[in-house]
């Protein structure tokens, strides 16, 4: 594309399912004629891939905290305060970096996360731009919007409400309408730690606030995958929808058709064990034998869930691997989530699957911290996936060819379970998980885990939805970069 140069501001989210796909977004942005000033607070440098620090087209933007006021210690639970004084310092330090960077001109535009909307009214006054972005999929956004749009709150007990415009797999069940956060009766509110509530379905969803005033909308997700929740969004909202999607490393499209390596794309953090050693492992184990277990690095299971989890794993068959995040089991993210300071606490330590590991012997894989999740979804003896479908590892898992067995925790998370298991069917939902009363049982996650492992049916319909992404990053992907650029270049 010709023309001058354009600068253009990315803002994320903090976690690294919104981290990761703003990078990405990055690159993709740069074959556009675009420069791409990625804006974080510093403690989050060690997340950032190291090709983005090499990028002759971006420029990270650290902003440092005053060392006279420094954020407060999370770890006692005070997360308003800790996120109220994140937000300030770090508006402050976006201020004075337009200031001082685009004196005489503003850049072309911004990309902001939807949940970093608090920071909206900085780009406001500065007149740039603001194009939202999801780094969630569109299934989720369209069924939020199709089920207050169609108030169907007042949906039965038994029949599911079909909506217009969306698949018939996807109609709204009651369970649908009523599900809140899994967690959330657990500590009598949020306490999550995170930039928004739980989608309540009676309500007017959050995010047509958050994108209010957008030229436009961005979605980390394709037409192969999304098509008809892309296109009920664009009829929804007055203004242009872009999948641009999935934003998965470089390098993963590079390796499709064989084991992808993390370490070429994704920082690395404290953890028992290599990549080279997991994929050793892996290399022990028969075609489609293991069982991958992980949840997002925000929130995950109870820690009485957890043990459930353990004990079933200890009596399955199957072959797994286990990643366990710091803090697992705990209600918040980690300490450091805004800034704050981790402790020696062992409740900040998180879960211990005590004995499970002299129980299970050479069967069971067991990792502590940071995972290769591409090597292992990508690696031919991973059979399945439990996940908490977030939506970063759902696409990773779905370009991999490998099924999932869905637990869901909150927000979209719900949904992208449903899509998994109902539209796409290339995996299945553990039973038992729409009782949000019950915690999730040992009986539960060992008839979930031999249900997909032993469906056929499910893993073919895995391997050929993975063919979408044979030929690379979706070409419709890549013409919806481009179309964005020319938007607002106009």
């Amino acid at each position: 594309m010709g023309g001058a140069t354009k600068d253009v501001l990315i803002v994320p989210f903090f976690g690294q399912g919104h981290l990761f796909p703003c990078a990405e977004l990055c690159k993709h942005l740069s074959s556009y004629n675009c420069n791409s000033f990625f804006i974080i607070p510093s403690h989050l440098s060690s997340y950032i891939p190291s090709d983005l620090h090499h990028h002759p087209s971006i420029e990270l933007v650290r902003i440092e905290y005053s060392e006279a006021t420094p954020p407060p210690d999370a770890s006692n639970g005070d997360w308003s305060a800790a996120r109220s004084h994140h937000h300030h310092q770090l508006g402050q330090g976006i201020q004075s970096f337009l200031s001082r960077r685009f004196e005489n001109a503003p850049p072309a535009f911004v990309v902001m996360d939807v949940m970093m909307n608090w920071s909206k009214y900085i780009f406001k006054k500065a007149n740039i731009p603001i194009v939202s972005f999801f780094t969630s999929g569109a299934c989720g956004a369209a069924m939020e919007y199709a089920a207050w749009n169609a108030r169907v709150n007042n949906i039965g007990p038994d029949p599911e409400r079909k909506i217009p415009g969306l698949p018939e797999s996807m109609a709204l069940s009651y369970s649908d309408t009523r599900r809140r956060d899994r967690r959330e009766h657990e500590h009598g509110g949020r306490g999550d730690g995170a930039n928004f509530a739980p989608p309540r379905i009676v309500h007017q969803p959050s995010w047509t606030d958050e994108t209010d005033g957008s030229a436009a909308l961005l979605i980390n997700t394709c037409e192969g995958l999304e098509s008809p929740f892309l296109k009920y969004l664009t009829g929804q909202v007055e203004k242009p929808v872009f999948g641009v999607g999935p934003l998965l490393p470089g390098k993963f499209w590079k390796s499709i058709g064989s084991v992808v390596h993390d370490r070429d794309s994704r920082p690395r953090h404290e953890t028992n064990y290599t990549e080279d050693e997991v994929i050793q492992w892996l290399d022990s184990k028969p075609g489609g034998s293991v069982i991958y277990v992980s949840f997002g690095s925000e929130v995950g299971p109870s820690m009485e869930e957890y043990d459930e989890l353990a004990e079933a794993l200890a009596e399955t068959e199957k072959s797994f691997i286990w990643v366990i995040q710091p803090g697992a089991g705990r209600p918040s993210p980690p300490a450091n989530f805004f800034g704050g300071k981790a402790t020696s606490d062992s409740k900040e330590g998180g879960y211990e699957p005590r004995g499970l590991e002299e129980r299970v012997g050479s069967r069971g894989l067991i990792i502590k911290g940071w995972a290769p999740q591409l090597s292992i979804l990508s690696h031919p003896s991973t059979g399945g996936f439990l996940s908490h479908c977030g939506w970063n590892s759902t696409v990773e898992a779905i370009a991999c060819g490998t099924p999932i067995l869905a637990w869901p925790i909150r927000g979209d998370q719900f949904y992208n379970a449903k899509l998994i298991a109902k539209y796409h069917r290339v995996g299945h939902v553990v039973p038992g998980i729409d009782d949000l009363s019950e915690m999730v049982k040992k009986i539960n996650i060992i008839q979930g885990i031999d249900m997909l492992m032993d469906d056929g049916e499910v893993h073919n319909q895995a391997t050929a939805l993975k063919g979408i992404f044979e030929g690379g990053y979706p070409s419709s992907s890549a013409a919806s970069v481009k179309a964005l650029v020319e938007l607002i270049s106009k």
